[in-house]
C-alpha cells in the first residue's frame, strides 16, 4: 500500500484508536477510585479521546476519504465513547441512571433508522428531508455544539472528582448541568431522525 493510501485510511484508524484511549481512561477511574494520579491521567486521556473525534473527520476531509463506511464508523465510535462515560458515571454514583438509559435508548432508535437509510444508499446525515431537521441533526453548528456540551460535561465531572482539585463543588455543579444540557441536546438531535423515518420507509415501499 502506498503512503498516500495509508494516509487516507488514517481517519478510520483514529476512529477506532480513540475507543481504546477512552477504555484506558474509564479503567483508571473505575479501578483506582479516589487516586489523584489515576484521575489526572484519566482526565488527560478523556480530552485526547474527544480531540481524536475531531481529528478523524479532519483527516477524512483532508485526504478525501469521506465515505459511508467512515461515517458509520465515526457514529459507532461516538456511541461507544459517549455511552461508556454515561454508564461509568452512573455506576460510580456520580449521575442518575437515567442519563445512560436515555442516551443508549436514543442511540438504538436513531441508529436502527439510519441503518435502514444506508440500505437505500444514504449516508447517516443525508436522510433528512426537511431543512430544519437537516440543521438539527447534521449541521456543523449543531454537531459541534453537542460535542462541546458532552466534552464539557465529562471533563468537568471527572475534574470535580480529583481529590486535590480546588473549587470542586462549583466545578461539579457546572459539570452536572452541562450533562443535563448534553442529554437534552442528545434527545433533540434524535427527534428529527424519528419524525422523518416515515419518509424513509415510504421510499423503500415504493
Amino acid at each position: 500500500m502506498s503512503p498516500a493510501k495509508r494516509l487516507k485510511k488514517m481517519a478510520n484508524f483514529i476512529s477506532i484508536f480513540r475507543i481504546f484511549v477512552m477504555f484506558a481512561a474509564v479503567y483508571l477511574i473505575y479501578s483506582c477510585q479516589g487516586n489523584t494520579a489515576a484521575y489526572l491521567w484519566a482526565l488527560a486521556l478523556t480530552i485526547i479521546a474527544f480531540a481524536l473525534d475531531g481529528l478523524d473527520g479532519y483527516v477524512a476531509r483532508k485526504f478525501h476519504e469521506e465515505s459511508k463506511f467512515g461515517a458509520l464508523l465515526d457514529i459507532m465510535g461516538d456511541r461507544i465513547v459517549e455511552n461508556t462515560y454515561w454508564i461509568l458515571f452512573a455506576v460510580m454514583g456520580w449521575l442518575n441512571i437515567l442519563f445512560p438509559l436515555i442516551a443508549i435508548t436514543r442511540g438504538f432508535i436513531t441508529d436502527t433508522i439510519r441503518s435502514a437509510a444506508m440500505e437505500q444508499g444514504l449516508t447517516p446525515f443525508a436522510m433528512q428531508v426537511n431543512p430544519v431537521c437537516k440543521f438539527i441533526t447534521g449541521s456543523k453548528f449543531m454537531r459541534i455544539s453537542y460535542a462541546v456540551a458532552k466534552v464539557l460535561a465529562f471533563v468537568l465531572i471527572i475534574t470535580a472528582k480529583i481529590p486535590v482539585c480546588p473549587n470542586r463543588e462549583i466545578i461539579w455543579t457546572i459539570g452536572f448541568w452541562a450533562a443535563v444540557f448534553a442529554i437534552v441536546f442528545c434527545v433533540v438531535r434524535g427527534l428529527p431522525v424519528v419524525i422523518e423515518a416515515k419518509y424513509l420507509f415510504e421510499k423503500k415501499n415504493d
